[in-house]
């Protein structure tokens, strides 16, 4: 039996060293994995936050009168629409643009698209590109302030 004690005494080390070992080579996995992805994200993640510019600081409001606009089928849309001014903004915006890009995003629409929430919401964000493309981004927003359809 002394052999085998012997033999039992020389695996245990060897278990722990292979144990050890084991922990280690997984160790060094994970923190060369998490270094590597880290790297990643910083190097393919900084560039894209680089590129968005900040979020302009808001203004004055500008609301414009209500038009009513033809729509598809003999049917009626009453608008009003307030412009949010950016800070930057010299003055205060014209709505003359606003109101001619909102008659021309909203002539010949069908109820049906305006009856929805997802409708409403798809063509104001059409409209608001629009406008912020005509003031050349001295509007960040606009809100409507009426809303009727016959």
């Amino acid at each position: 039996m002394a052999k085998d004690e012997k033999a039992a005494e020389g695996d245990a080390p060897k278990k722990g060293g292979k144990k050890k070992l084991l922990i280690i080579i997984i160790a060094a996995v994970l923190l060369l994995g998490g270094g590597g992805g880290g790297a990643f994200m910083l190097l393919s993640g900084g560039s894209s936050e680089e590129e968005a510019a900040p979020a302009p600081e808001p203004g004055a409001i500008v609301a414009l009168d209500p038009v009513t606009i033809n729509l598809a089928a003999g049917h009626y849309l009453k608008v009003g629409i307030a412009l949010q001014a950016t800070a930057t903004a010299t003055e205060e915006p014209d709505g003359s643009k606003a109101l001619n890009l909102a008659i021309d995003q909203y002539t010949n629409v069908k109820v049906a698209e305006l009856e929805t929430a997802e409708g409403r919401a798809k063509l104001k964000e059409a409209l608001t590109e629009k406008i912020k493309e005509a003031y050349e981004d001295e509007v960040m927003a606009i809100y409507y302030t009426t809303f009727v359809t016959q």
